[in-house]
């Protein structure tokens, strides 16, 4: 079947789709370019968007620009075209994270589910509580597959070893609450609906509840001291956590590692999956560490993942497509 026509309609909707994927903080930290004469579009790095107190290095930017960059490839075949995706293309621009080039042709097979395109549009992060109900063993094993088909391993610890990574993780929380410097700057990216009609950032309404039994430390973007001032409720007593980690810890791997947690998240999207995130601890460089103390776990983690039956969190605002698109690339000698 020959390749849809790509025109300007098409165009918004793919970055409709890449700029559904989820970022830290809702910060949004990226920003396209289409060079027409290849045609490719470049996703680069929105520096204006980074979180200099949680994200020094930008290890996180890369996990949220490689999460859109996924989306941009399921969006991409589903309307007819090839996304060939070159990571870190050009080393004298270190703000181009990814090019997808466009090409026409056979789509090659087996790189995701059909049905991605539309998980696309339904997954949102939930910070709500899930029942205490199992996900089955052939549901792990197909998320699993997903976080390896992208260059990455997500693996789902036993109780003793879950409670550790959640302890850690309550400490980074402690930690993030208790440092000046990172409290103001999340706080800055909480804004209340709809009296603020920011398109970044986190309403009030996505934010969620905490956990009044401390078993998971669910994250307090409002960075409040006093915990019994937010609300509290009783969350799932053996939450299904994963573990997704890359065997290195370059450039490449960051952008790969945010393409597999989307690729599984939209995969338990499918299986309806709620899903949330749990980052704090990869913000500290010792305790980031400390999440792999199983002899298996032996890469670099990225990210934990709750999973669970629950109900479906409100989506957080995204940025406009045509403010996404920066002036197209135009090339030497060529109009």
């Amino acid at each position: 079947m020959p390749a849809t026509l790509m025109n300007a309609a098409v165009l918004e909707t793919w970055l409709s789709a890449a700029v559904a994927a989820p970022s830290i903080f809702n910060t949004q930290p990226w920003d396209f370019r289409l060079d027409p004469d290849v045609p490719a579009l470049d996703v680069r790095a929105a520096r204006g968007r980074s979180l200099r107190a949680a994200d020094p290095a930008g290890r996180a930017l890369h996990l949220s620009v490689g999460a859109a960059v996924f989306n941009l490839r399921v969006a991409v075949a589903r309307h007819g075209w090839v996304p060939v995706v070159r990571l870190l293309p050009r080393p004298d621009d270190p703000g181009l994270l990814a090019r997808v080039r466009l090409e026409q042709g056979p789509l090659r097979g087996g790189d995701h589910r059909d049905d991605l395109y539309e998980a696309i549009w339904r997954r949102h992060s939930s910070r709500f509580p899930f029942a205490d109900r199992p996900v089955p063993a052939y549901v792990r094993a197909e998320l699993a597959e997903a976080a390896h088909a992208s260059g990455a391993v997500l693996g789902f610890p036993a109780p003793a070893e879950r409670a550790l990574l959640l302890r850690i993780t309550a400490e980074a929380e402690d930690r993030n609450r208790s440092d000046p410097e990172r409290a103001t700057e999340s706080r800055r990216w909480v804004h209340r609906e709809p009296a603020d009609r920011a398109d970044v950032g986190l309403p009030r309404a996505t934010l969620g509840l905490q956990d009044a039994q401390e078993r998971l430390p669910m994250r307090d973007f409002t960075a409040q001291r006093h915990l019994e001032r937010l609300p509290a409720a009783e969350f799932e007593r053996q939450p299904v956590i994963g573990l997704l980690s890359t065997a290195h810890d370059r450039r490449t791997d960051w952008l790969r590692a945010g393409q597999a947690l989307q690729h599984v998240l939209l995969v338990a999207t499918a299986h309806d999956l709620r899903t949330s995130l749990l980052h704090q601890a990869m913000e500290w460089p010792d305790l980031r560490r400390r999440m792999r103390p199983a002899p298996e776990h032996s890469g670099h983690v990225h990210m934990l993942v709750r999973l669970g039956y629950g109900p479906q969190g409100p989506a957080a605002p995204r940025r406009a497509p045509d403010r996404l698109l920066q002036e197209p690339v135009r090339h030497e000698g060529r109009v």
